[in-house]
């Protein structure tokens, strides 16, 4: 037996009498941009919020920046990888600096120990 709940199954702004019950849309206009791969995207932008349309876009496809001009589009980023904590140190020390760094630190160890 039915639980007794009329609006079971419907959902807000759900209702006959669709766009005339909620207003007249804004009026849009539409913006094609491209990425390196070849997508376009086509974002719809309001005719009376006086938007200032952007140059660049993301793509939802490939994430990639995709610009106004079909032949032209803006280049992807390029990340750097993530670096370790030894890849920083290789970068301020040469390897003699780290070998006299070692040898300095093995000398106290061993002064330490007795040995």
């Amino acid at each position: 037996m039915a639980s007794g709940s009329a609006i079971r199954g419907s959902r807000v702004g759900a209702g006959p009498m669709g766009e005339a019950e909620r207003g007249d849309s804004a009026p849009r206009f539409w913006v094609s941009y491209w990425c390196a791969n070849g997508h376009e995207t086509r974002p719809s932008f309001s005719e009376e919020a006086g938007v200032e349309v952007p140059e660049n876009w993301d793509c939802p496809r490939c994430g990639f920046p995709a610009g106004r001009d079909k032949d032209a589009p803006p280049e992807p980023v390029r990340n750097e990888p993530y670096k370790t904590h030894l890849a920083y140190v290789k970068e301020r020390r040469s390897d003699e600096d780290g070998a006299a760094i070692l040898d300095e630190a093995l000398a106290a160890l061993r002064a330490r120990r007795g040995g």
